[in-house]
């Protein structure tokens, strides 16, 4: 049963130009006109160079939807071509930042020293920062997969003081799940999250949001909201199209609003 307001983050990956990230920044904006939602906090992230084009289509037209940034430099400004730093996001009105991300870490080098360092650096600055985990297949297989999140959950919150642990969500997702169209189960997501709470409430951050990402879509999110006792999904492929990703945000909706 999920005890906290959920939270459902549609991250559009390297997908969608500005122009169509503000063409789907609108038909959300019509969807929640025409269907607010009351119990569900919504955040989109958008490519870099979307980002500008989606806060002012937000701002402009009231859109209840926040902005996050998908990656950051955990540096504060300097000698780093091609990257963003979290003061330039904080000026564009981001409010979220995506974490270690599993392709991050797999695709781009992101160690979990890289993580812990760009945590530090995302919380000081007061954006809330979401730290993503989770296992590969073989890991998983070997039944080591407690193991291994718990080791990264540990590493990611090294350091870090009492005050910039409310700024932090988890995101659970198994590599395995990711873009495969192979979602886990309730119930492997289900001993997933309690794990996961057992550590974080070691680790002083008991009431941080955990939400399941990995092939989330409209029709298996009611189960994993209900079954899996996830409090929100970090959505991939399926936040590409408003009808989709309004159909997850409703359903985390409706479960919310059922338990109440």
């Amino acid at each position: 049963m999920t005890q906290k307001r959920p939270l459902v983050i549609g991250n559009w990956k390297m997908n969608l130009d500005y122009v169509e990230a503000v063409h789907l920044g609108q038909q959300l904006g019509v969807m929640l006109k025409n269907k607010p939602v009351e119990h569900t906090d919504i955040v989109v992230a958008p490519p870099f160079v979307d980002l500008r084009s989606v806060t002012s289509i937000i701002e402009s037209e009231r859109i209840p939807v926040e902005v996050a940034a998908q990656h950051v430099n955990a540096n504060e400004n300097g000698a780093h071509t091609g990257e963003i730093s979290v003061s330039m996001l904080k000026r564009l009105n981001v409010k979220w930042i995506l974490i270690g991300h599993s392709e991050r870490r797999a695709m781009y080098a992101m160690s979990d020293e890289l993580v812990a360092a760009t945590l530090r650096s995302v919380t000081r600055a007061g954006v809330r920062a979401v730290v993503c985990v989770g296992e590969a297949l073989q890991v998983r297989e070997a039944d080591e997969h407690e193991a291994y999140v718990s080791a990264q959950l540990a590493s990611a919150l090294e350091g870090l003081d009492e005050k910039s642990r409310e700024l932090i969500s988890v995101a659970y997702e198994p590599i395995w799940a990711i873009g495969t169209g192979l979602s886990a189960s309730a119930e492997q997501v289900r001993a997933m999250m309690d794990h996961i709470r057992s550590v974080l409430a070691q680790l002083s951050l008991g009431d941080a949001r955990v939400l399941y990402g990995g092939s989330v879509n409209a029709e298996n999110a009611p189960s994993l909201m209900l079954e899996g006792a996830v409090d929100g999904f970090l959505v991939g492929g399926a936040s590409l199209k408003a009808e989709s990703f309004m159909g997850i945000v409703q359903s985390c909706d409706d479960c919310y609003d059922g338990k109440r």
